[in-house]
Order: C-alpha cells, then structure tokens, then sequence
C-alpha cells in the first residue's frame, strides 16, 4: 500500500479578491486651509514660480533636483512637464501666488501604487502650515482613490528630505545602491512608504497638527506633527 505526501503550498501573502486596481489621479485641483494644489499651467506659472523659487539665493534647494535652475531653460522645462501625465505637476499657491511646485510620478494603478516627488518649495514655503498641508493633501487625494501604497525616494545624502519623509510619517525600506547617475554623480536612492493601512491614523495627526489651535498669535506650532500623530 503506498502513502501520499501532501505537498505544502509555498505562501503567497494576503489573498485580495476584491482588488480590480485604481486609476490615475487626476488634474483637479483642491483646496485647503493654508494653500491650494492646482493643476500645473506653465505660461500662468511658470514666470512667477521661477522668481519664488529663485529667492533661494543659496541654491541649496536645486541642488538634488534634476531639473534646469536657468529661467528660460526652466520654462521650456516646465512647459514639457506640462504635457505629461507621469509625471502629474501641481503648483502650490498661497494666497494666489505659486510658491511650490509637486508631482505624481511612477504610477502603477493596476497595482495601486504611486510616489509623490519632484518637490519644490520656494523659501516662502518652506517650513510653513502650507508645506505640510500640500503634502497631505497630496497623499489623502490618492488613499482616498483607494491607493494601497505611497512612495517617497531621495537621494540618500539628501538629510532635508529624509527628515522630512520621516517627519510624514513615511517608513523607510532601505537604499538602492548605485541607482541613478545625477548631474555627473552617483546617486543612492533612499526609499520610503506609507500604506492604507497607515494612512488612517496618519491622517488624524495631520488634523491634529493642522487645526487652528495647534499654532499661537506668531504662527508657531504648537506640538510638532511627531507628537500629534503620537496622541491618537
């Protein structure tokens, strides 16, 4: 009499039945309490966001990005971003006038995946309640759409980025060596997330630290956003 072995089945992560994949955000824009997400116009924007983001007369902000800091040179860049989908460029305005400029890229609906990036800020926005309330928007609009998860990347030596994925409250996964050649130089690329399943409590902080009541008569905080997003 010969005896059968069953074979084990090899696992194969969460079963997720009912996923039939998202779709692309789209360009709408949408409005908060300290600034508004617009869909990007280059011949609009592009002269005005250039002269904010030229305040920065250190040019520390440009030196990660890969875009060109010479005004025409940006325009005509602008102006091809424009007509793409992935990457999706919004500016940010406060009150009317562009002082960011951010995007969808890498976006993968089928799997419900997407990174924002390609961030910005002039130094008028920077370290601002507008700041932090463009980035949430951003990644509420695409949970929101059903999104299971949103992705963060810098270069690994980029120390203002990484702070700022980690003040998010994205998780980092590690480095990709040798990913990139930037501007002559190798690039690490850090990676980072945040998943649905997160988001939810995430959120709560954001409103938390968002709320009028979170900032004096100067316009401090409060309680920084890590321990708002500690109390729920």
């Amino acid at each position: 009499m010969s005896c059968s072995t069953a074979v084990p089945t090899p696992p194969l992560g969460k079963p997720l039945p009912d996923w039939h994949g998202v779709v692309p955000p789209a360009r709408q824009p949408r409005s908060g309490r300290y600034c508004r997400l617009v869909p990007l116009n280059s011949r609009e924007h592009g002269a005005p966001l250039h002269d904010a983001l030229a305040q920065d007369v250190s040019h520390a902000n440009w030196a990660y990005l890969v875009m060109p800091e010479q005004r025409d040179a940006f325009l005509l860049w602008l102006a091809d971003m424009e007509t793409r989908s992935d990457p999706l460029f919004f500016v940010i305005e406060v009150d009317a006038k562009p002082v960011g400029l951010a995007s969808y890229l890498r976006m993968d609906p089928a799997n419900g995946v997407i990174e924002i990036g390609w961030l910005h800020f002039s130094p008028q926005l920077q370290r601002t309640p507008a700041a932090t309330e463009a980035l949430y928007m951003m990644m509420d609009t695409v949970f929101s759409m059903g999104y299971r998860r949103c992705e963060w990347k810098c270069n690994a030596l980029n120390q203002p980025s990484w702070r700022a994925a980690e003040r998010l409250g994205f998780c980092y996964e590690g480095t990709f060596r040798q990913a990139r050649v930037d501007k002559g130089h190798n690039r690490d690329t850090a990676w980072f997330s945040i998943l649905d399943s997160e988001w939810p409590s995430l959120a709560e902080g954001f409103a938390r630290w968002l709320s009028p009541d979170n900032f004096d008569s100067a316009g401090q905080q409060v309680h920084s956003l890590t321990a708002c997003r500690r109390s729920t």
